[in-house]
């Protein structure tokens, strides 16, 4: 494992991207193209019993309007939560009931809000305290005795802490291209899980998985919203088979709000017990919202139990179904909520004790995953609490909350708030191909949200490989180029570096080869063209530490083989420091946060540039989901109130101050062999918590609940 850092290097999509010429999966341009909008289902839980299709099939331009009639039943046992398919059975408002495909965008508009629908309606449970809301119990996680230790303890403290339902808004829409052409299917879609969309997609059609091919080249924004089978998928690919035309959904984002996974409402109640200075017990109960057939783990305790070495932790969970769509994953979708709630907690019983934040977490480093008994593979959050200390100027902290003022009275408060998260990895089928003529082909598994996928990839090849950097061509999220696994959990960078390595030096070897000692001048090009070579090509295999290789079959027919972060010898997990400023403002109480300071533990930083803009972007999201994010339900009708832009709350520029970011840069010794670990969850967690802990440090008032308003520190 070399100790050297890696360069700084330009985004190799930034030219594309400012230019406009970035393709998105919306934007292929085929002959032919027919434009679909689905019917949403204007109650919350019931039983379609007619659709008038009379008026709708009249509109200038409808080609065809398609009812659950024309889809096949649904396979049993498929392992969804709803059927991604038309069906008679309401589960939710906004559930589509009908396609309609026309020749232009607009008829099919004017075509979908022609079609009638009549429905038998049912009582439905909107909300996790509405009658019939149903409690069910999931497996929760305990080590050693928290309830005899919390009974000896000198110092505890209890409360319960609110995370509410919240929505991803990328800026790219859901959208589905299908096309049926030659007794193929090939459909393009923005998506983090372009495998796994080839595989339902051939379970819904009864289709070969052979014959599909599924192309995500770029994605518009994502962190989990794409992640799973979206609701349009097969109703698209159905109509352009039945049509033998392509067809293009763009979901408008109201239905998106409705369709699409979100971040469910949860609730933690959390107790901490301490002796001597330090934390000795954790009784930790969460529960959140859930769909009736929704299948989105309530996994709260998978960082908290790893955060500050614990002995005894005992953590319970239950989901909450009620009649909604099935939420899902969202960025740093467990220890968002859940560092929000434990690491305000944590400085609630600092402040207890009379010991300072920064001072307290310090007392608490670990090497052990308390789990089981493993090593952690690295740990360096000590290094990040220290060093964002420094880089804040945390001495000049005065400790009393409401201490801090400005001389026009808006008040002060400084917080800090850590996070952490699993270190993941997934296998690897990878093809390289060095052409004589400076052109370079790497097709791999992956997929590009903005995260900077391709930079990285092309840091470990330009580092290993004396190539062309302008001819280097990077072939992701496509199924006919290269098995695809899901990109997600802040897997992507830890898993597709290794395999680049990987490829790299075996391309480097096969190049050894073929040269057999001749010294050659000029780049990797260059010399095959003075052996005559066209090109060569080598395929290359990755796994996790201690992943059985028969993974990669696995991958080969659909599979994608989760690794970590509990490996057969060690634990892995990413960790954070933030340290934030606020300032509330004495009469209006609007809060501004002028200044964030966080430092990150993520092994080998591979591509500086985008590991910076993954924490920003990380910050800024926390600043929004701790101060103006919450989606909300009128529990009268069901379905999302505030489902657009205009009136879901996202932050803005003015919302934003400066962002100090840093990494410690230690490379991991265990987890792969360029020693990375995840980076785009960990960004988030533990900022909320750290925003929360300001405002209470500035004003006296613990806000117990996500977002905090005006009116809570009125």
């Amino acid at each position: 494992m070399t100790t050297v850092p890696f360069a700084d290097r330009a985004r190799v999509d930034a030219r594309e991207k400012v230019m406009g010429r970035t393709a998105y999966a919306a934007d292929v341009p085929l002959p032919g193209l027919l434009y679909a909008m689905t019917v949403p289902a204007r109650i919350a839980k019931g039983q379609l019993t007619a659709l008038s299709l009379e008026e709708a099939a009249r509109v200038p331009g409808v080609v065809r309007i398609l009812t659950a009639d024309d889809f096949p039943p649904p396979p049993q046992g498929g392992g969804l939560p709803l059927p991604p398919t038309l069906i008679r059975e309401i589960a939710y408002r906004g559930q589509p009931v009908a396609l309609v495909v026309a020749k232009t965008l607009e008829a099919a508009i004017e075509g979908a809000e022609a079609v009638r629908a009549t429905y038998a309606d049912q009582t439905f449970s909107p909300l996790i305290d509405s009658t019939g809301a149903a409690h069910e119990p999931f497996a929760g996680v305990e080590v050693g005795n928290a309830r005899l230790a919390m009974e000896t303890a000198s110092t505890s403290h209890a409360d319960t802490y609110v995370s509410p339902a919240q929505h991803h808004n990328p800026i790219e829409m859901l959208s589905t291209t299908a096309q049926w052409s030659g007794g193929r299917l090939t459909v393009w879609e923005g998506t983090q899980s372009s495998g796994p969309v080839k595989t339902v997609l051939a379970l819904m059609l009864r289709l070969d998985r052979s014959l599909i091919d599924v192309k995500s080249p770029s994605v518009g924004g994502s962190f989990g919203q794409k992640g799973a089978f979206q609701r349009q998928t097969t109703l698209v690919a159905h109509a352009a088979m039945l049509l033998g035309r392509p067809v293009k959904l763009v979901m408008p984002r109201a239905q998106i709000f409705h369709n699409a996974c979100f971040r469910p409402r949860s609730r933690h109640h959390v107790k901490l017990g301490a002796d001597a200075g330090k934390m000795v017990a954790v009784q930790y109960d969460a529960d959140h919202q859930q769909s009736r057939t929704g299948d989105f783990p309530p996994f709260y305790h998978e960082a908290t139990v790893q955060m500050y070495g614990i002995a005894n932790y005992l953590g319970t969970a239950s989901n909450i179904r009620i009649d909604t769509q099935a939420p899902g994953y969202m960025r740093t979708p467990f220890p968002q909520p859940s560092n929000f709630s434990f690491e305000s907690a944590v400085d609630e019983l600092a402040y207890k004790l009379g010991e300072d934040p920064v001072a307290f977490r310090l007392r608490h480093d670990a090497t052990i995953d308390p789990l089981n008994g493993k090593p952690l593979s690295s740990r360096f959050l000590n290094d990040c609490i220290r060093e964002g200390a420094r880089r804040f100027g945390w001495e000049r902290r005065t400790a009393a909350p409401g201490s801090m003022t400005l001389p026009d009275g808006t008040q002060v408060g400084w917080g800090i708030g850590c996070g952490a998260y699993k270190s993941m990895t997934t296998p690897s089928l990878v093809t390289l191909r060095v052409y004589a003529d400076g052109r370079t082909c790497y097709a791999a598994s992956g997929h590009e949200m903005g995260q900077g996928i391709r930079t990285a990839i092309a840091a470990v090849l330009l580092r290993e490989l004396d190539l062309d950097p302008d001819r280097l061509e990077i072939l992701i999220g496509d199924t006919s180029a290269a098995p695809q696994h899901p990109t997600a959990g802040s897997s992507g960078t830890a898993s597709v570096v290794s395999a680049a390595a990987t490829a790299a030096a075996k391309m480097r070897e096969a190049a050894d080869a073929l040269f057999a000692g001749r010294v050659l001048s000029g780049n990797l090009h260059q010399r095959l063209f003075k052996v005559r070579r066209p090109y060569l090509e080598i395929e290359a295999s990755q796994v996790g530490p201690g992943q059985d290789p028969s993974v990669l079959d696995a991958l080969r027919q659909g599979g994608f083989g989760p690794w970590g972060p509990q490996y057969p010898s060690f634990t892995a997990f990413s960790y954070i420091a933030h340290f934030v400023e606020v300032h509330v403002e004495p009469r209006t109480r609007r809060v501004r946060v002028p200044r964030v300071v966080s430092v990150v533990d993520c092994g080998r930083v591979v591509s500086p540039r985008t590991a910076v803009s993954q924490v920003l972007g990380g910050v800024v999201w926390a600043i929004g989901a701790t101060l103006r994010e919450e989606t909300e339900v009128d529990p009268r009708f069901g379905g999302w109130l505030n489902c657009d832009l205009a009136d879901y709350v996202v932050p803005v520029n003015a919302d934003v101050g400066d962002i100090d970011v840093s990494f410690i840069d230690k490379p991991d010794p265990l987890t792969n062999t360029i020693g990375a670990k995840g980076l785009g969850e960990v960004a988030m967690a533990g900022a909320s918590g750290a925003i929360a802990n300001a405002i209470y440090h500035a004003t006296g008032k613990r806000v117990r609940k996500m977002p905090i308003r005006l009116e809570d520190l009125l």
